[in-house]
């Protein structure tokens, strides 16, 4: 029987992993890593997105990555960033307002993974585990045995996300990105953005429990852009944006909160990631005694 969800293989190389096996492995890249790794140069990337020059880029930036703009709302764009954070028309993603639904809250390529002690992970090239990703031991802990879904948004994806239920945020913790130590071979000694910036909120929801939620920036360029410190979500509120650059997307949730899609649990085991649109159901709520906002003790 034919899948009902379309799958990409796991190890699929995003633009960050592309870039950095040239910066890493030929030796102009490592020429141009010394010039990179200048904590003024990715502020001025940022500024030349954000400018009216970096209009150039963006035709041959929709050409390249097949993206059909027929999806999103007519606009002339004044930089690259108002281009790679546009707007989808009205009525092209839609959340199912049953309780029960688990929903996706981006477009990107998914992949589950069940929590535990020795659990590991992958997000951008770099090896987790719950505690490093968050950097709280009491946040590992809690969701240990529950289940992790991460979202991996690809530069052609829709760059804006949305809360996956009803509920109070919490505040905002940001991670920064932290410069490691590599020995590419035969090319020196050179820092490199192996831990990406990150930032994280609790969801305490209405159907899910207490659920984390974290997003992931990009090397260099990226910048995440969270609206809210704390607010009352609404299921399919937007929650953010990311400006240029891949990006990721993670949902922790406690243990006997969720169940996923079978297929979709099937395709992370064999691994492939599943390609999922926001507001797509990905998964059903358990049946918890946990109070319904979760556990504010925590």
């Amino acid at each position: 029987m034919q899948d009902k969800r379309k799958r990409v293989p796991a190890n699929n190389k995003g633009i960050q992993d592309i870039i950095l096996d040239f910066l890493y492995q030929t030796r102009p890249g490592s020429f141009l890593l010394k010039i990179l790794i200048k904590p003024e140069l990715s502020g001025l990337a940022g500024k030349f997105m954000d400018s009216r020059f970096s209009k150039l880029l963006i035709q041959p930036f929709i050409k390249y990555n097949n993206i059909n703009m027929e999806e999103f709302e007519k606009c002339k764009y004044r930089s690259f960033n108002e281009f790679f954070t546009r707007k989808i028309k009205k009525g092209k993603r839609h959340f199912s307002l049953k309780d029960s639904d688990l929903c996706s809250p981006c477009d990107a390529k998914l992949s589950v993974y069940k929590i535990t002690k020795n659990s590991s992970f992958i997000v951008k090239g770099t090896h987790y585990n719950m505690e490093s990703l968050t950097k709280s031991h009491k946040l590992a802990q809690y969701y240990e045995g529950g289940t992790l879904c991460i979202f991996r948004l690809c530069v052609d994806d829709y760059h804006r996300y949305a809360y996956i239920d009803y509920g109070k945020q919490k505040k905002n913790y940001k991670i920064p990105g932290v410069l490691h130590t590599v020995h590419p071979k035969a090319l020196g000694k050179y820092p490199v953005y192996k831990e990406n910036s990150r930032e994280f909120s609790i969801l305490h929801s209405k159907n899910f429990g207490k659920v984390l939620m974290m997003e992931v920036g990009a090397m260099l360029v990226g910048r995440i852009c969270n609206y809210n410190k704390e607010t009352h979500a609404v299921r399919g509120q937007e929650k953010g944006k990311f400006e240029y650059g891949g990006s990721t997307i993670i949902l922790a949730f406690k243990k006997d909160m969720v169940n996923i899609d079978g297929e979709i649990i099937n395709n992370s085991r064999y691994g492939y990631e599943t390609i999922v649109k926001m507001g797509e159901v990905i998964g059903q709520k358990k049946e918890s005694k946990e109070h319904k906002y979760g556990n504010p003790n925590i």
